[in-house]
């Protein structure tokens, strides 16, 4: 097979000329899976950190035949950018060790062992198993494990529970394997991480929704919010200033035209504004109090209430009869002069029509025996209503509900897949009305809906009617979130055409696409509140800084970008080390924000402390961690690692 070099956005590509192949033993990093997030993660490797990354995706045509659209788009993605393309297990296949920023696809039908030798999982300094499936991962990452003790492993687990035991298990396995060896593993090494794309994303997605400029971080301590406004309110916050994160774009200003295409978010702009900034939105970066946190989890009863069995009216009905059972059980006492407990039993058996005429026994008695047999009639219908209300409210119980008469101001939710049923959960952890929209009635997050008892519409939202039985003309906001961009973009043009001043969240893949999409929004609908989002661009940075072995605590989206919150080590990083705090700053790079020391406290206890509290003169030593606002490539930069130059 010839390969000819291709410059796309996964970085530089180096020439391979075909040679037999040999796995390569040079540091390099591996990852597998089978969506969207692999090119993502694979692009944020080599584009950001300048990785040599090996990517073994399934064969093209398994794509084409398997149901997920971004199945065969990262597929044709990497076929198309790198040119690289080969078949694991085939003799004669291409192969190079990989060069600085270059990106090495195999093909493989599964992550067996032939693949991951191809791959050269035994040399890898770092693993991503990113397959969308839970078991696939699984299995991968104990034969990953095997076969490389040392290897630091990222997988993409969707349940929790069983993501914790996991990494538990792989991480005291690589710890007895070394031991046997002979070869220590160090603190950096053998680490297993278990992310989830769904929890990562769903706290951003929900955050832009809901509060729709806010973003909390929690970092050392510290409770960081990301607050977008104008530079006519700056200061006007509830917390405390700590810089500007950004200043946006001139196409996000109400009533401005959309800028050419290189118009975009100034990341990390520093105190002084560059000439013809004046007048953009800016988002700031903010030391909050704590109660200023999310709201605390409520707990959901998930069990029928006993009230919800009997309506209103049957309650004073059954009461009612109880009543006259009770006053015929003490009249019949005090006409036979029985004991109670026979009085009751006999009233009950007439009640029922079972007991014998009482043609021997007195007028009181007979009486009595009548207007029991009397009352039986009387009951009987009465527990025939019961029994089917019953079953009726078991019946809409086992359904969906629908939404109530009058509902507005509410969150419309597009999806409930994997990312859906995060969002879902969040949402009503938060007390925030819903109500879903899913194609398929057998979806994760159906369930979840129907055990809340959130108002869920099941059909296809591109459909008529269906968008208009979820009440997205008095909704708050629309999030769009199913896998497919063209059915997200279809729902927010008819939310917009019926509820023009709806706000929007829609989950989009394509980069480009999003950017016309969302420029032609803000020029139809100049007051309305839109945003984009991309699951696997918000949660690749993660990702990427646990493959790394970097702790990064969060990112904060700027329109198509983000800005990460990161905590980095000040020993070893001479753009840290010994330089005074006020200093730790380069524009449109990265900026200290708090550090973590103990040469301040007489306790000798860590206490993280922001820059503006810190005393004069103030050096960074070797024993700090400093949190650090950084772009992709300023994080790169402090990490030591430049792949290509940043462009001016």
């Amino acid at each position: 097979m010839n390969v000819r070099p291709v410059q796309g956005t996964l970085g530089n590509v180096a020439t391979l000329n075909p040679q037999p192949h040999v796995a390569p033993a040079a540091p390099h990093m591996v990852v597998c899976g089978d969506d969207g997030l692999v090119h993502r993660l694979a692009a944020e490797l080599s584009g950001v950190y300048g990785e040599r990354v090996t990517v073994v995706l399934p064969p093209a045509r398994e794509a084409r035949q398997r149901p997920a659209p971004a199945l065969g788009r990262a597929a044709a993605l990497f076929g198309r950018v790198t040119g690289v393309v080969g078949r694991a297990g085939a003799p004669d296949r291409n192969g190079a060790a990989p060069g600085s920023g270059l990106v090495r696809v195999l093909e493989a039908a599964e992550p067996g062992e032939e693949a991951f030798t191809d791959a050269g999982v035994v040399h890898a300094t770092a693993l991503a198993l990113v397959y969308d499936d839970d078991e696939t991962n699984v299995q991968a990452a104990l034969l990953a494990r095997r076969l490389n003790p040392h290897v630091r492993l990222v997988i993409r687990l969707y349940n929790r529970r069983l993501g914790e035991h996991l990494a538990k298990l792989l991480d005291q396995a690589a710890q007895l394997t070394a031991a046997v060896d002979g070869t220590p593993v160090t603190d950096t090494d053998a680490t297993t991480t278990v992310l989830s794309d769904a929890d990562t994303a769903a706290p951003v997605l929900v955050t832009a929704a809901v509060s729709g400029h806010n973003k909390v971080i929690e970092a050392g301590g510290l409770m960081l919010r990301a607050a977008e406004r104008s530079q006519a309110a700056a200061g006007r916050g509830q917390g405390r200033e700590l810089c500007t994160l950004a200043l946006l774009s001139p196409a996000l200003q109400p009533g401005s035209a959309a800028g050419p295409d290189g118009d975009g978010p100034l990341l990390l702009p520093g105190d002084r504004r560059p000439p013809g900034t004046g007048g953009r939105a800016e988002v700031v970066l903010e030391a909050v109090p704590f109660a200023l946190q999310p709201a605390p989890v409520r707990p959901t009863v998930r069990g029928l209430p006993l009230g919800s069995f009997f309506s209103r009216r049957l309650r004073w009905a059954l009461g009612l009869l109880t009543a006259a059972v009770c006053a015929l059980a003490v009249a019949s006492w005090s006409v036979t002069s029985d004991n109670p407990t026979h009085a009751v039993y006999l009233s009950l058996l007439d009640l029922f029509a079972i007991n014998e005429p009482a043609i021997r026994e007195g007028h009181g008695r007979q009486v009595l025996q009548l207007l029991s047999g009397l009352t039986g009639l009387l009951l009987l219908p009465l527990l025939v209503a019961a029994a089917l209300e019953g079953l009726g409210t078991f019946r809409s119980a086992s359904a969906l509900r629908r939404p109530r008469r009058g509902l507005s101001g509410h969150v419309v939710l597009l999806g409930l897949g994997k990312i859906g049923t995060r969002v879902l959960a969040r949402l009503r952890e938060l007390g925030i009305p819903v109500v879903c929209v899913e194609r398929d009635p057998q979806a994760r997050g159906v369930a979840l809906a129907r055990s809340l008892r959130v108002p869920t519409i099941i059909g296809d939202v591109t459909e008529e009617g269906v968008l208009d039985a979820a009440k997205v003309g008095h909704s708050g906001t629309l999030l769009a979130l199913t896998s497919s961009d063209i059915t997200n973009l279809e729902a927010v043009l008819y939310a917009r055409a019926v509820n023009p001043e709806v706000r929007v969240v829609m989950r989009l893949y394509d980069d480009r696409f999003a950017k016309a999409v969302y420029r032609t929004l803000r020029a139809s609908h100049p007051r309305a509140w839109t945003r984009s989002r991309s699951v696997s661009f918000l949660v690749a940075p993660a990702f990427a800084g646990a493959m790394i072995g970097r702790q990064i605590l969060g990112a904060v989206p700027v329109e198509r970008q983000v800005v990460l919150i990161a905590a980095l080590e000040v020993e070893g990083r001479p753009e840290l080390n010994g330089q005074p705090a006020g200093d730790a700053f380069v524009p449109g790079a990265w900026r200290a924000l708090a550090v973590t020391t103990r040469r301040l406290e007489a306790s000798g206890r860590e206490e993280t402390r922001l820059m503006q509290d810190l005393p004069g003169g103030y050096r960074l030593g070797g024993q700090d961690r400093v949190i650090v606002a950084a772009t992709r490539q300023g994080l790169a930069d402090l990490l030591g690692r430049r792949p290509v130059p940043r462009p001016r």
